[in-house]
């Protein structure tokens, strides 16, 4: 199977060519044995094996690491912080407490940036957006692509860029899911209305009714009124 040496455009395309080619081979009886053999081996431990490689890394003031001589993007608000990188085969990973992102694995001297790593930046940086809002639009995907397409046909290109950056920085404060279940429920009534959808984030985020557990309905919380206050200042004065 490695006589010659296998060649592909990537370890993946490889792996699988050759897994072909060994099921094409391989005869009905082979797999007959493995199929008595597979129990008499040894169990799996209990913690899978982690076979990517652990490094600390430092994330500059652009948001963006250098590892191994390629340079990759992080989210925004990890600019000057210390964080995991997980490399592996074709791919790495950053990891800042839960929170993790990843690139496809650059060669040496690469560089890989995710445009929506940079939300709050751009949100301030209309013109700067208008010139990257086609990667940008890809990479945040549906709905902005119709959004994207409605603000340029309506306003044009720079006031188009000025209303998705407005949006972008709704997406830094709310989250980009609130925003994009807004915006989607926008668009399904026929357009863009921006005052809407900021009323509607503002909605979501007000609290909500508090549900009391039956074993403390019991209790009540005293608490001053402001006529109390008004007293207090009076012996005061006085």
């Amino acid at each position: 199977m490695l006589t010659p040496l296998p060649r592909g455009d990537s370890l993946q395309q490889i792996s699988d060519e050759m897994q072909e080619e060994v099921d094409r081979l391989a005869p009905k009886r082979v797999w007959e044995r493995f199929a008595t053999e597979g129990p008499l081996l040894r169990p799996l431990p209990t913690v899978a094996f982690e076979p990517r490689r652990m490094q600390p890394v430092s994330v500059n003031r652009s948001a963006m690491v250098r590892l191994e001589g390629a340079w990759y993007s992080v989210p925004e608000r990890w600019a000057g912080l210390r964080v995991t990188a997980w490399v592996g085969v074709s791919e790495v990973a950053f990891q800042r407490g839960a929170e993790q992102v990843g690139h496809p694995r650059q060669r040496f001297g690469g560089r890989r940036v995710r445009y929506r790593h940079y939300l709050g930046q751009l949100s301030r940086k209309p013109q700067a957006l208008r010139q990257v809002a086609p990667e940008l639009i890809d990479e945040l995907g549906g709905p902005y692509d119709r959004l994207w397409t409605l603000l340029e046909e309506e306003r044009g290109g720079h006031e188009a860029a000025r209303a998705l950056a407005r949006l972008l920085q709704a997406a830094a404060e709310h989250g980009e899911e609130r925003v994009r279940v807004a915006l989607e429920a926008g668009l399904a009534e026929g357009g863009f209305d921006e005052l809407a959808i900021r009323r509607s984030l503002a909605a979501a985020q007000a609290p909500g009714e508090v549900t009391v557990p039956e074993r403390l309905r019991g209790y009540r919380v005293e608490c001053a009124s402001l006529a109390d206050y008004d007293r207090l200042l009076e012996r005061g004065a006085s």
